[in-house]
């Protein structure tokens, strides 16, 4: 079988290795993201599919900044395929694409279907405090994982798992559903599984701005936002300083019974702050000032003392 696989970010990776290490399967090509500038010198690196792709050269490699483009498209076109598999692209494909491959195109989404249709699936599901997530395979349609459903599989969402713990389980979860996909194209006919459109949800691209703790919330939504938006965007808030607020990231808390005005440090505990919220209170046991490295809450509460009785949020 020619397959096509497109991808960009890390939970992609185990779905293309598994391509590899299939004998029915010919990988006639790898369409991804661009190199992008990164990190504080904004050097251009690749993402982790194409840094995957260095161990193999022969492979041709499509970077397009609009993959719909008239001249991508017939690129695509001239290498034949009969599949085209996608994960964690990062493009939405429009029909005169997804009209190439025979077969159809198959994406590998990090959610239970309909639920969390979007960009940000794995992030929204824990900031929304969702106790189960999965992975569906879905032939892929014009409106955005809106496609008939070919298999689904849950998967736990534990009480620590932040999005850069459950990503790396979803994307092997992933890879193994799609090695039951394959089979299943070998030997058709394939199922497909309308989605029931009553039931959708939708998990929108996350912005900087996302991350920003609204203390009048309850405790247990503000420590589901950070364990969800962990490592990125990150949770933060504003915390007093001596020449105006400062950004003070939130790395990890615990929920504590307590009360008192939301946003206000009642004390400075021994395992780090202990802040109210518009319900209980929130122990802040790893945060990160601005400039500064990620600390410990006792750490952070030894030197920053001072912040007893004031208001975080100003």
């Amino acid at each position: 079988m020619r397959v096509l696989f497109m991808g960009s970010g890390a939970l992609a990776c185990p779905a293309l290795q598994r391509l590899w290490q299939r004998s029915d399967v010919d990988v006639v090509g790898v369409v991804t993201q661009p190199d992008r500038p990164a990190g504080r010198n904004l050097q251009a690196r690749p993402c982790p599919v194409r840094a995957q792709l260095f161990e193999r050269p022969n492979i041709p490699v499509l970077t397009p900044e609009r993959v719909n483009d008239e001249a991508v498209v017939e690129a695509i076109r001239a290498l034949h395929p009969e599949l085209f598999v996608v994960a964690a692209y990062g493009q939405i494909l429009r029909p005169a694409l997804l009209d190439i491959p025979p077969l159809g195109a198959i994406n590998i989404h990090p959610s239970l279907l309909p639920r969390y249709r979007g960009a940000s699936p794995i992030q929204w599901a824990i900031a929304n405090g969702e106790r189960e997530t999965g992975v569906t395979i879905q032939f892929m349609s014009p409106r955005m994982d809106a496609g008939d459903i070919i298999l689904a599989r849950a998967m736990p969402i534990e009480p620590e798992d932040t999005a850069g713990t459950l990503e790396p389980r979803l994307a092997n979860l992933g890879a193994e559903l799609l090695d039951e996909v394959l089979d299943m194209f070998q030997h058709p006919p394939v199922p497909r599984q309308p989605q029931d459109e009553s039931l959708a949800i939708y998990a929108p691209k996350l912005k900087k701005d996302d991350g920003l703790v609204d203390w009048t919330w309850p405790a247990e939504k503000i420590r589901n936002r950070i364990r969800g938006f962990h490592p990125w965007p990150g949770a933060f808030t504003w915390m007093p300083g001596p020449k105006g607020p400062v950004r003070l990231k939130l790395h990890a808390a615990r929920v504590e019974r307590g009360r008192g005005e939301p946003g206000t440090i009642v004390e400075m505990g021994r395992e780090g702050p202990l802040v109210a919220t518009g319900e209980d209170c929130l122990r802040l046991l790893r945060v990160q000032p601005e400039g500064r490295p990620v600390m410990e809450g006792a750490a952070f509460s030894c030197g920053y003392w001072q912040l007893e009785g004031q208001r975080l949020g100003a």
